[in-house]
């Protein structure tokens, strides 16, 4: 009860204290976010609507409490009605962001599903977490570059994971189908997980991974068949809906769980990209045409230029050009397009 009724008292406060600062003053409007690696991304959502009417502060739920997560920041700020609606303690001057996870696919078909998708001060990613969106393909080659400094184009990365996408898409459909009808207990995100797990990938064969995938792919789809018999038009149904809501058989992975497909996927994968990058450089500085002591001082300087792949994914921004996070970023305008009107 107190948490609730500091929170509007927030919110007031926020409006109270923008309208005390006249009319020539920045309007602050709070962001809340799950985590601390939601405050950059968020950052790159919010900045392009910053002026000199209004600006962003983004941050976590509560500053007098280390509580985090989507729970966290939906809980203390929306609470559903009796009639369905939510009793909103969001507004003008306060805001949430959330990842997406399933509730965007789930479509109302949960309490938290329902409050992320009807509030019009919750903002969430369409894509399952910000995990996918640092692990947007068309920007991985930039992430090896900037961990290697190496611009060898080893990897076709949007045409791997355009396969990678097709081969998992049906499982992903049952994944969908049984969280919506209350199923996970038997097909969980970490049974797709498992059998989605590109183990054993190689620079040389990459396409031998994809064919493994689909292979357990299919076994487990023939598998969740005889579990859930007298399902296919379901099935079927669900399959057409998911893709109008933008899911594709070639964009996937963008919509798996963010985290599975941050550490188990796309790291190691960048991993062996990047050893074989640094190598090849490493290589071309210790048969080059120079002196021993020029080489050594070459290859340290080179080595202490070197980055972490997890820590330059983390830092990835390439994700800017992503039609679903310009889609989020519309929808920022158009909500304060929408509230300067009113």
């Amino acid at each position: 009860m107190g948490s609730r009724l500091t929170d509007n008292l927030n919110n007031r406060y926020f409006q109270a204290a923008n309208a005390l600062k006249g009319k020539d003053a920045r309007r602050r409007i709070v962001a809340y976010v799950e985590s601390y690696d939601d405050i950059y991304f968020w950052r790159t959502v919010l900045s392009r609507f910053e002026n000199d009417q209004r600006y962003f502060e983004v941050m976590l739920p509560s500053k007098g409490s280390l509580s985090r997560g989507k729970k966290s920041v939906l809980m203390n700020f929306l609470k559903e009605s009796s009639s369905g609606g939510e009793t909103e303690k969001l507004g003008p001057s306060m805001i949430a962001c959330v990842d997406a996870d399933y509730d965007y696919l789930m479509q109302g078909a949960t309490q938290q599903s329902r409050m992320v998708l009807r509030s019009p001060y919750v903002f969430h990613t369409y894509v399952y977490a910000i995990e996918n969106f640092q692990c947007y393909a068309p920007s991985l080659h930039d992430v090896c570059v900037a961990v290697t400094l190496n611009d060898h184009r080893i990897m076709d990365f949007c045409d791997y994971f355009q396969h990678y996408s097709e081969a998992v898409f049906p499982l992903f459909v049952w994944s969908v189908w049984a969280y919506r009808t209350g199923h996970h207990g038997r097909f969980s995100l970490s049974d797709f997980n498992r059998v989605t797990d590109p183990g054993g990938f190689t620079i040389q064969n990459p396409d031998a991974s994809i064919v493994n995938i689909r292979r357990k792919v299919q076994a487990k789809v023939r598998e969740l068949q005889r579990i859930f018999p007298g399902h296919k038009e379901d099935y079927l149904k669900l399959k057409e809906e998911i893709k109008a809501l933008g899911v594709t058989p070639q964009t996937t992975y963008l919509y798996m769980q963010g985290h599975h497909l941050f550490d188990t996927v796309v790291a190691p994968i960048l991993v062996k990209v990047c050893n074989y990058l640094r190598q090849e450089r490493q290589n071309e500085i210790y048969h080059a045409q120079a002196h021993k002591t020029q080489k050594r001082n070459e290859m340290s300087c080179y080595e202490n230029s070197q980055q972490d792949v997890k820590v330059m994914l983390k830092k990835n921004a390439g994700y800017m050009l992503c039609d679903r996070f310009l889609q989020v970023q519309e929808d920022v305008r158009r909500c304060l397009e929408q509230k300067r009107d009113e």
